[in-house]
């Protein structure tokens, strides 16, 4: 089939590839001219012979919306568009709102699968009807990693994107265990082979996963991760997901931690200590230390 591709970046751009090495054809739009087959989403949507499809890969909030409402201008009656950033999955729903008033399908994608996506596949959550998702069904093919797993109609419009955020929450909690058993081994006096520690637990034990694999490479590119600042970012799903369970009064501990911990690690001196430290002083007149 042929497929519009907008945002060639580190993950659409792999996409691309994957795809075209799949044999379908693939016109790619991006705003950096160099990665670019087509020079606008006209001249893509163009390009195009109808059914079309054209699959979004911005990022989430303002240039997805702005990209959707062009695409809304451009495309007609039949043809599907794909969000497979990682947008909220409120947003799908508006979205598809919006294109259904021209007669134009909806299918939203959490794609999961980063730099190795290339070479593995990616994992694929996708909302939406099933007519539309029938259209898309051979990229989602061939996106996909070899076997039985590894993609799914997860549900109505939004499903797709909300299975995608829990599963970076999930991710956001399994990374803090991984980081805090490590901490506690570097640590204690009696470990002295950390990285060894964790090599050994890749097989047979019931903790080993991919993510452990990773956190094995890392090691072995810097043994006590000394090259590392210990500041870490978040890009929204594992406040989505935290948010969502509140809404729904689901119990996360976890994430929520998980996430909590990210916000600590970009505190150079942290406001809250200097409050405990306070009272503590106050209280008890344990000592504080002074800048």
């Amino acid at each position: 089939m042929e497929l519009g591709l907008v945002g060639l970046g580190k993950m659409g751009g792999n996409m691309r590839e994957r795809i075209r090495r799949a044999g379908h054809t693939v016109i790619g739009y991006d705003r950096n001219p160099d990665l670019a087959d087509v020079h606008s989403l006209e001249e893509l949507v163009g390009k195009l012979t109808g059914p079309r499809v054209v699959w979004v890969m911005v990022p989430a909030g303002e240039p997805t919306q702005t990209t959707i409402d062009e695409l809304a201008e451009l495309l007609e009656p039949g043809d599907v568009v794909v969000d497979g950033g990682n947008s909220r999955w409120t947003d799908d729903e508006k979205h598809a709102e919006e294109l259904s008033a021209k007669g134009i399908g909806f299918v939203d994608c959490g794609v999961s699968g980063g730099v190795w996506g290339l070479e593995n596949g990616y994992a694929l959550m996708y909302g939406g009807d099933e007519e539309n998702v029938a259209k898309v069904q051979p990229v989602f093919d061939a996106l996909k990693p070899e076997g039985d797993f590894g993609s799914v109609h997860a549900g109505k419009v939004g499903a797709g994107h909300f299975a995608k955020m829990v599963h970076n929450g999930i991710e956001y909690a399994m990374m803090q265990a991984y980081a805090e058993g490590w901490e506690l081994l570097e640590k204690v006096d009696s470990v002295d082979n950390v990285r060894e520690v964790f090599r050994s637990w890749q097989e047979g034990t019931v903790i080993r996963s991919w993510l452990l694999d990773l956190a094995v490479n890392a090691l072995d590119e810097d043994e006590h991760l000394g090259r590392l600042r210990g500041c870490a970012q978040d890009s929204g799903e594992g406040r989505w997901t935290v948010e969502a369970a509140i809404d729904n009064a689901v119990p996360l501990p976890a994430i929520t931690a998980s996430l909590f911990a990210r916000f600590s690690s970009r505190q150079e001196d942290s406001p809250q200590m200097k409050m405990i430290a306070a009272l503590r002083n106050q209280f008890g007149g344990h000592a504080v230390e002074k800048k």
